[in-house]
């Protein structure tokens, strides 16, 4: 089965095929984060479906580059920094360049612990305004672009599809477009290429005067110049980012080169949280270090895996609960498999993958190439985590072949997941106590007293301290 992703572009599931069909070079591009707070877990979403992806292209041969920008110059920044002058009693500049290398530095902390590489390339807006320049000098050459008062703005009118991305027409953008004091605009519609300088706040030299990009031309710039594409094979992002983010960037390229600025868009879901969207007003938000302090990476990514990449994605604790649970399952198998080849001596080699372990990972393949269907291909996981089980309660006499097969296949899977099998913290509890609890848990259980027993093994699983029920009527215990 070929690879099919659903294309923003055309609102279509279509064949993958590379701008260059005659290479295995893939081009890829995302948006990153703007650094003027600490990321929270629809930013960690985002990171991590996009790293499954990149490492499901590369699964399938593809020679993968993957650019995601950070905006490091936006209004939110400038905002933040002017807290922050106030606060430390320093100049806007300062406090400017703080911020940025605080919540630069504070993303890639993030990043590390959520097990996730970084993008083969990051770059900064502040890194690329000399490129920016001659982009919009080019622009404004080619008649796509003009100057007012030391503003330069991009007309889409100039462009006969303009809105082919996001399905809106001019007349809807116009409908949409917010009343303000910019007097500069030659028509509503028009968006900044470059902002002239305001007051005190951070500025570069341009042609123009003093000012600062506008967000959409750096992701036009960026995406161009590190690939060293004209037409990128992927472009993704979030789907809020549509419009007018990935509109404009589409027009900007566009109007530049006369060719098609990415030729596949994948747009994933939002995050919400108890159906609500996620504000710090509603006293809803949370970090990504918010939410590892209580569970593992691991579970973090199980929750993610749970719904399609293009669906909204509900976030609760009660979910979370469910995700350990479920990551448990894949872990204690794991180790079953690990202590059976620790104990036995195996001697397969060249021996063929046993056809009720390979029907799993053909079908984790035909999951992942229909549009990167990640919850459908967590479900194989746990078939296979299932079957395993059944085959060790079994006398099947090929166990080895069986177990080799099938720890093999739960890492190819989990590499492309990036399931670390990370450790919950441990609580601390000495052995005498763990096992005073189990104790009183099975004392609870023979008095029918089952609720308790329950409270008992949620409360160290809690504590990341695993128990295992086995059938000879013995309760083990193991740390997550």
């Amino acid at each position: 089965m070929s690879l099919k992703i659903y294309n923003s572009l055309t609102s279509a599931k279509e064949e993958f095929s590379l701008v260059k069909p005659d290479s295995n070079k893939l081009n890829m591009y995302t948006c990153g984060v703007t650094v003027y707070d600490s990321c929270h877990i629809g930013h960690g979403r985002s990171l991590y479906l996009f790293e499954v992806i990149r490492r499901y292209l590369k699964f399938k041969g593809f020679d993968i580059t993957l650019v995601r920008n950070i905006t490091d110059v936006d209004d939110k920044i400038i905002n933040k920094a002017r807290d922050w002058a106030k606060k430390d009693n320093i100049s806007l500049n300062q406090a400017f360049d703080n911020v940025r290398d605080f919540f630069i530095a504070d993303y890639y902390k993030d990043l590390e612990s959520l097990g996730l590489p970084k993008a083969d390339k990051e770059p900064l807006a502040t890194e690329n305004i000399i490129e920016i320049l001659e982009y919009i000098k080019t622009l404004i050459a080619k008649g796509f672009a003009y100057v007012k008062n030391g503003n330069v703005y991009f007309s889409p009118r100039k462009l006969a599809d303009y809105g082919s991305l996001s399905g809106n027409s001019l007349d809807q953008v116009l409908e949409a477009v917010r009343i303000d004091d910019d007097l500069d605009k030659q028509d509503p519609v028009d968006f900044a290429l470059w902002k002239k300088v305001k007051d005190d706040e951070p500025s570069w030299d341009s042609p123009w005067g003093k000012g600062r990009p506008g967000w959409h031309i750096e992701c036009s710039v960026m995406s161009q110049k590190y690939l060293n594409v004209q037409t990128l094979d992927i472009h993704g992002g979030g789907r809020d980012l549509i419009f007018p983010h990935h509109e404009n960037e589409k027009a900007q390229a566009e109007a530049l080169t006369g060719k098609l600025f990415a030729k596949y868009w994948i747009h994933h879901g939002l995050l919400t949280i108890n159906g609500q969207k996620m504000a710090k007003s509603l006293g809803n938000f949370f970090t990504i270090k918010d939410v590892l302090k209580k569970y593992s990476a691991d579970i973090l990514k199980i929750f993610y895996l749970q719904a399609h990449y293009s669906s909204s994605i509900d976030f609760s604790w009660e979910k979370m609960d469910e995700a350990q649970k479920a990551l448990e399952r894949i872990s204690r198998l794991k180790e079953k498999l690990e202590k059976f080849f620790q104990e036995t001596i195996c001697s397969q080699p060249g021996k063929k993958m046993p056809e009720n372990i390979a029907v799993y990972r053909n079908a984790f393949i035909a999951a992942m190439d229909d549009d990167f269907n990640m919850p459908k291909g967590l479900a194989v996981l746990f078939d296979l985590v299932s079957e395993c089980n059944r085959v060790f309660d079994s006398d099947n006499k090929d166990k080895q072949l069986i177990f080799a097969s099938a720890l093999s296949v739960i890492n190819e899977i989990s590499g492309v997941f990036c399931l670390d099998f990370l450790k919950q913290k441990f609580s601390g509890l000495t052995d005498p106590q763990i096992q005073e609890k189990v104790d009183l848990r099975i004392k609870y259980k023979s008095e029918r007293n089952f609720k308790t027993a329950d409270e008992i093994r949620d409360e160290l699983l809690s504590q990341g301290i695993i128990l295992e029920d086995l059938k000879t009527g013995k309760t083990v215990w193991r740390i997550s």
